[in-house]
């Protein structure tokens, strides 16, 4: 019975030339009178390359180099041929080149590892098509993701091919219990999880997506915001500390204005612009959603980017002194409990505040609201603040039947 054998053949590829009159050497696999070939990364002079040999010649350091790497290349293919031997199955050529190459075969792709890969290819989009935040987002899951395989199978890794409905269930229920994770919470994990696993599928390394039937499960959200009374309190307290003083007064310019974090911490002057009507907008890129907007700068926004500007004019970028967002909201609450407002205030807090008590409570549609806010869609404004239009709406006819009493 003879022996499997591979044949390992380097080909000059005369066609592919650089700027240095190099010629591109290849790299060709036969095995079973099927071949692969592909690119060795290396080119040479064509004057120097001795075919019948498989070697550069004369022997100088350039030379040297290029036998090294061509016999380094050589015995990584035989080591990958041997390790397929080893595992007893059937192969093919491609299957050997995988091997060299590192490529696992989809059936044997693990859910980490693949993770992992997804993690890699995008980081490299950050600053492109995604934003750090974004990463970092689908990173921390990973975490999740392992101590789950952990607790579930006793296992550091499972295949992405078993992966099942269950998988999903299980998943979420294991956020729920061990990590006592709230639901909304979860469904962003999940939302998450769901977008690589696609990907997979989208890549044909499974055949079933197991999200197919998973649906997310609907969670009700508490808007937290000031009242029109809590606002003045807030407006009009004095406190005794600038740092304090300083919070409250971008907070309140947050109440008035709308800005997330974010927004407000990157305002710079070139975002206040003179609008069509004469008066003072703010306009720029909405950093989560990329979103343009266009936001008129009301009386008491003006007022607070008015005493800011005065204080700062021309000695830095950004128009607000830099705090962290912990730092702020940390802040915020000793607020607060100095006001005697019994809310968990947070940033957040001065969007809500803006888009109910300034906007809808003075009968602002929700299209303009939505508008303001930067959302993606007014579906996105409706669920968070329609119960606050049906409590405006209660209000109105509350007073209408008043009336026709009267």
């Amino acid at each position: 019975m003879n022996p499997i054998k591979i044949n390992i053949t380097i080909l000059l590829a005369k066609n592919r030339i650089n700027s240095l009159g190099k010629c591109s050497l290849r790299c060709r696999i036969t095995f079973h009178k099927i071949r692969h070939e592909f690119a060795t990364g290396l080119f040479i002079n064509p004057n120097v390359w001795n075919s019948k040999q498989q070697l550069a010649k004369p022997s100088n350091e350039e030379n040297t180099f290029i036998n090294n790497e061509i016999s380094l290349i050589k015995n990584k293919i035989n080591q990958a041929f041997l390790l397929l031997q080893l595992q007893g199955n059937e192969f093919h050529v491609i299957d050997i080149y995988n091997n060299y190459k590192g490529v696992t075969p989809k059936e044997n792709i693990g859910v980490i590892f693949y993770y992992n890969s997804y993690l890699e290819k995008t980081k490299k989009l950050i600053g492109i098509e995604i934003k750090q935040s974004t990463w970092n987002k689908f990173n921390y899951i990973l975490s999740d993701i392992k101590q789950f395989i952990k607790w579930k199978f006793n296992k550091n890794e499972i295949l992405l091919k078993d992966l099942d409905y269950s998988f999903i269930v299980e998943f979420e229920y294991f956020l729920k219990t061990e990590k006592m994770q709230k639901q909304v919470t979860i469904n962003k994990v999940l939302q998450r999880l769901k977008k690589v696993i696609k990907t997979a599928e989208v890549g044909k390394l499974i055949n079933f997506n197991p999200f197919a039937e998973h649906k997310a499960k609907r969670t009700i959200t508490t808007v937290i915001y000031l009242t029109p009374e809590e606002l003045e309190q807030v407006e009009n307290k004095s406190f005794s500390q600038p740092r304090l003083s300083s919070v409250r007064d971008l907070f309140i310019f947050c109440c008035y204005t709308g800005l997330a974090f974010n927004e407000m911490s990157n305002l710079e002057e070139k975002h206040i612009i003179e609008g069509f009507d004469g008066f003072k907008w703010i306009k720029m890129i909405r950093e989560k959603t990329q979103k343009e907007i266009s936001i008129p700068l009301l009386p008491k926004a003006r007022e607070i980017l008015s005493q800011q500007l005065g204080c700062t004019a021309g000695t830095k970028k950004y128009i607000f002194k830099t705090i962290s967002n912990q730092k702020f909201n940390s802040y915020l609450k000793e607020i607060a409990e100095i006001v005697n407002i019994q809310k968990n205030l947070t940033h957040h807090t001065a969007r809500k505040t803006f888009a109910t008590t300034v906007l809808l409570y003075n009968d602002i549609p929700m299209e303009i609201v939505s508008e303001l806010l930067g959302h993606s869609n007014i579906t996105t404004t409706q669920e968070h603040y329609g119960k606050i239009v049906q409590r405006k709406v209660s209000d109105h006819m509350i007073t209408l039947s008043k009336k026709l009493k009267g």
